[in-house]
């Protein structure tokens, strides 16, 4: 079995190709700079080269920020880009395993989202996401399974607890946002999973699969420093206070209601191992 993995060069797509690997799965991976999902030709005719049994969709656009001011180039990566992975990949008859977001909800529950709650996206990053969910169940209705996740960080590239340890060498105090809660989710527990999805469990649907428990941005952050071993002062701030151009979901926690889908490890889990791999905080 050959699986395609796009986006490859980022966060998850280093660490799906890793795990396909040590699956013993013959797996190819393509950064942004080998294939631009936005060019839809291209995108149908390296597929059909290819001809991969499974392609895992990594590549999207993930600075929620930047997507605030320019959604129309946010959403040809996350919407139709997606679409045009997940229809090349249906017309060689392959399965599309597409990355979804949590930010596809607003936020306002108090309770994880499952996958039966009605998305209702609050910012461009959300709304390009939730695009890219209906490309790919337009695209490959019968051949695909999106899945929602949240939080990433990960030993392939930028992550929030890389950012944490970064200026925890700069500053002696860190004000982190204690008014939004989700699951962080480590790419080494999610991206074995996704291999599975995509080699012998292919859940038809969306999916929620994110890092066990929930917590908040500065819980996540103390957590990075007690790890690191540093003395950094984590301090609570506001949301209102950051003034960031995007607006995020207060409570965006995922989990599934489907019994088929496996658990992840628990998000705290997931920091241990981070650093376990390798990572220095000095």
């Amino acid at each position: 079995m050959r699986i395609l993995v796009t986006g490859a060069g980022g966060l998850l797509g280093t660490d799906v190709c890793r795990a396909a690997e040590s699956a013993d799965v013959e797996v190819v991976g393509w950064s942004r700079s080998e294939l631009d999902v936005t060019d839809g030709q291209t995108v149908a005719q390296k597929l059909r080269r290819l001809a991969p049994a499974v392609v895992v969709n990594c590549a999207a656009w993930t600075d929620v920020d930047r997507a605030e001011v320019d959604e129309q180039r946010a959403t040809a990566v996350n919407g139709a880009g997606a679409g045009n992975v997940a229809r090349a990949a249906a017309a060689t008859d392959a399965w599309t395993v597409h990355m979804s977001s949590d930010y596809v909800f607003d936020g306002a529950k108090s309770t994880p989202y499952l996958e039966s709650d009605r998305p209702a996206p609050r910012s461009a990053y959300g709304r390009s996401k939730l695009a890219g969910e209906r490309a790919v169940q337009r695209a490959a209705p019968d051949a695909h399974t999106v899945v929602r996740t949240s939080w990433l960080f990960g030993n392939g590239g930028r992550c929030f607890p890389r950012t944490i340890l970064r200026l925890a060498s700069e500053r002696d105090v860190l004000t982190v946002v204690d008014d939004q809660v989700g699951c962080p989710t480590f790419t080494g527990h999610l991206a074995p999973v996704l291999i599975e999805l995509a080699t012998t469990a292919r859940l038809r649907g969306t999916i929620h699969l994110s890092g066990g428990g929930e917590c908040s941005w500065c819980e996540f952050a103390q957590a990075v420093i007690d790890a690191a071993r540093l003395d950094a002062q984590i301090k609570p701030g506001r949301t209102e206070d950051m003034e960031r151009p995007a607006p995020r979901p207060r409570y965006s926690a995922l989990r599934s209601e489907r019994p088929e889908v496996p658990a992840l490890p628990q998000w705290r889990e997931g920091v241990i191992e981070f650093f376990a791999a390798g990572v220095r905080a000095r």
